[in-house]
Parts: structure tokens; C-alpha cells; sequence
């Protein structure tokens, strides 16, 4: 669609694009390099942003409609309340009806329903001990002004949020914070990648590799993507701006035939990554086998609390035993998760599933794609 008078390139002036000259710029040059794209490939261009912050960065910036017909972008297993497996979410849920047992989680946590139906925002109604913080940092202190109950915090996330909760873990085991505990349900990015491109019948054309992620891992643990399965792919930010420039970036890999690793981030990202960072989190955890919703296991894809911290470990201290669990009848997530449907080819979606009353993950995290879809469009 070209930007044929001010008026209509008035769209890209609200602060959420900050240059609309920039932002008119990179999208005529996106629809050129698309169009080239498809003349090298022989198909529409269709690349997966893994990270659900792109997601809701793309519908909230009212992207889509803006995209040329020969790109298509796919949602990944980039939202980490939506991959947390049916059976973890199970768990949760009975450690949280364990008497005496303060529950300490991310709010998106709290309207995950569990098999049977029920979330942790009903049981908190009920009367059980679920408490909404903003850091690992509040449950280890809440630990410490309740000695008496346990504290039990729900470790849900990637490699963003796993440092930072070691961080709580080192520091619970320094002061003898007894009562604290995680339940780990961690997932590592690249071995989830290298899942979806093992798969023959892939159509990703190219990877929009997440940004907090890779402000900690550093862009080293990508390199196996263009290598082995020649699929470009760059480390993007999160302004529209970021995004645009990122879409760039892969349409020109995929017109000149020589897939390759880049940043578009690169003020926070560094090639190195944060290695601090990662020393506490391979300190405090090791690498594990995790479950991931609708595709089950993927060997070394989590993180499990090392033997040298298991004394934290909730599952561990409860005895909390995983049982498969099957998914919501009739939800897609696992689908979406995948890059292999979109939310609005869902039979539930926006009807029997809104954000109000969701019936699977990724129409109640903030970062799931049905949720994007359903407050911003598709």
C-alpha cells in the first residue's frame, strides 16, 4: 500500500513509531524487498517472530495490515506461559492447594486453566495462598516475613527471567531462607528452534529471533540455524521501528541466497551476550529435559535447580509427581505455538475463548498471539 499523501502517512507519526519518515521509508523498501524475495524463493516469505513481545508489538502497532502479500509472519513458542505444558500447569495448581503453601507467581499465571477446568485465580478465591509478584526478589521476602508457611514461587520463563530468579535462589540459600522454593518449569530457546526445523515440512522462511533473550545468551547459541538448515535469521528489538528494520534484514538474506546470524539489537544486545548472567543461571540450574505444550518433550530444553540447590527444588520438597494432561478440547495453541495456525483459525476463538474467559494460554498471557489478536486485530 503506498503512502500516497500526508494524510495517510499520518499513521505512522504517533509516538509508538516515533519517525514516520523512517517508518514510510523501511515499509516501501519491506514491500520492493518482499516482492524480490518471492522472484529468489519461488514463495511468499513467511518468518516467524519467536518471541511473543513481537507478537504484541506487531499487533499493537497495527502491523499486519500494513504487510506486503508476499510476507507472512508466523507466531513461534516465544510466550512462556503459553508452552508451559498442560501437566506443569497441573502441579502448580497442587502445590497451591497444599496447606500451608503461599503460592508466589507472575500474574499471567493466574487464569491458566488446569485440566480440570479451574485456574489459580478461582483457587484464590477460594481461599488459597496465591500471591502476584513482581520479581523473584518479592517471594524470597515474602518467605522471610512468613517463617512459619512455605513459599512456593512458580518459575515460568526462559532464559530472560532464569538468571534473575537464581539470583533469589543464591540468595535464599546465603541467608538460610529455608521456606522458599521454585518450581522450575523453564524453557531454553535454541533447542525449541532446532525442534521446529527438524521437521521437514517447515515453511519458516527466516526467524526473528527475540531480543531479551539474546541480551543474555549473546547470539552465539543461534549459529546452528543458518548453518545446518541454511534459514536466516537476526536478533531484533522491539520498537516498530526494530521490527521493520528486522523484516529488512531477512528478506535481504533470502534474496541473496547466503543465509546468515545478525543483530538488529544491537544497543542491548552483545555478541558475548551477559556472561554474568549465565554464570549464575548455570550455577544455580542445569540443563534439563522439559515438557512444552502439544509437542511434548524436547531433550535439553529446560532448566532444572542444580544438585548443589535441589533443597529448593518445590517439586522435589512436595513431592509433586507429573501426570500428562490432555489439552483444552478444541484449542489451537499448540498449533499456534508451532507457526502452523493462526489464532483466527481457531473454532473457539473470540466466541467460547476471549481474554475474559480464556480457554487455553495464549489467550491469557500478554504475550500469547490469540490474546494480540483479539485486542488489536489480526
Amino acid at each position: 500500500m503506498a503512502i500516497k499523501s500526508r494524510r495517510s502517512a499520518d499513521r505512522f507519526a504517533s509516538p509508538l513509531w516515533h519517525d514516520g519518515a523512517l517508518a514510510a521509508a523501511a515499509l516501501k523498501e519491506m514491500r520492493e524487498l518482499a516482492a524480490k524475495a518471492r522472484e529468489a524463493s519461488g514463495r511468499v516469505s513467511s518468518l516467524m517472530e519467536v518471541c511473543g513481545s513481537h507478537t504484541m508489538a506487531i499487533a499493537a502497532g497495527g502491523m499486519r495490515r500494513l504487510f506486503p502479500k508476499e510476507l507472512k509472519m508466523l507466531s513461534g513458542p516465544g510466550c512462556p506461559v503459553c508452552v508451559t505444558s498442560q501437566g506443569d500447569i497441573d502441579m502448580a495448581l497442587e502445590l497451591a492447594a497444599r496447606p500451608g503453601v503461599i503460592v508466589a507467581t507472575f500474574g499471567d499465571m493466574l487464569k491458566v486453566r488446569g485440566s480440570d477446568g479451574t485456574d489459580l485465580q478461582a483457587m484464590r478465591e477460594k481461599g488459597a495462598s496465591v500471591n502476584i509478584v513482581y520479581s523473584p526478589a518479592d517471594a524470597l521476602e515474602l518467605a522471610q516475613e512468613n517463617p512459619g508457611r512455605q513459599v512456593a514461587f512458580l518459575g515460568v520463563g526462559f532464559e530472560t527471567t532464569a538468571p534473575v530468579i537464581a539470583g533469589a535462589v543464591r540468595r535464599a540459600r546465603a541467608e538460610k531462607t529455608g521456606n522458599f522454593s521454585v518450581l522450575s518449569l523453564f524453557k531454553l530457546v535454541p533447542p525449541a528452534l532446532e525442534l521446529l526445523l527438524k521437521d521437514t515440512g517447515h515453511k519458516i522462511s527466516g526467524f526473528m529471533l527475540p531480543g531479551h533473550v539474546s541480551a543474555v545468551i549473546g547470539l552465539e547459541p543461534y549459529r546452528f540455524v543458518p548453518e545446518k538448515y541454511s534459514v536466516p535469521c537476526v536478533i531484533t528489538g522491539f520498537e516498530p521501528l526494530d521490527i521493520l528494520a528486522g523484516i529488512n534484514m531477512l528478506l535481504r538474506q533470502i534474496i541473496s541466497g547466503r543465509p546468515s546470524l545478525e543483530s538488529e539489537y544491537g544497543r542491548a544486545v552483545k555478541p558475548a551476550g551477559n556472561p554474568r548472567a549465565v554464570e549464575v543461571m548455570n550455577e544455580v540450574f542445569s540443563v534439563t529435559d522439559a515438557r512444552w505444550r502439544s509437542i511434548g518433550v524436547i531433550k535439553n530444553s529446560g532448566l532444572g535447580l542444580s544438585p548443589a540447590f535441589s533443597a529448593f527444588d518445590a517439586a522435589r520438597r512436595f513431592g509433586l509427581k507429573y501426570r500428562n494432561a490432555p489439552e483444552p478440547k478444541g484449542c489451537l495453541c499448540g498449533a499456534i505455538l508451532l507457526g502452523k495456525a493462526a489464532p483466527a483459525d481457531c473454532a473457539l476463538f473470540g466466541g467460547a475463548c476471549t481474554p475474559s474467559d480464556a480457554v487455553g494460554p495464549c489467550m491469557v498471557s500478554s504475550e500469547g498471539a490469540c490474546a494480540a489478536w483479539f485486542k488489536y486485530g489480526g
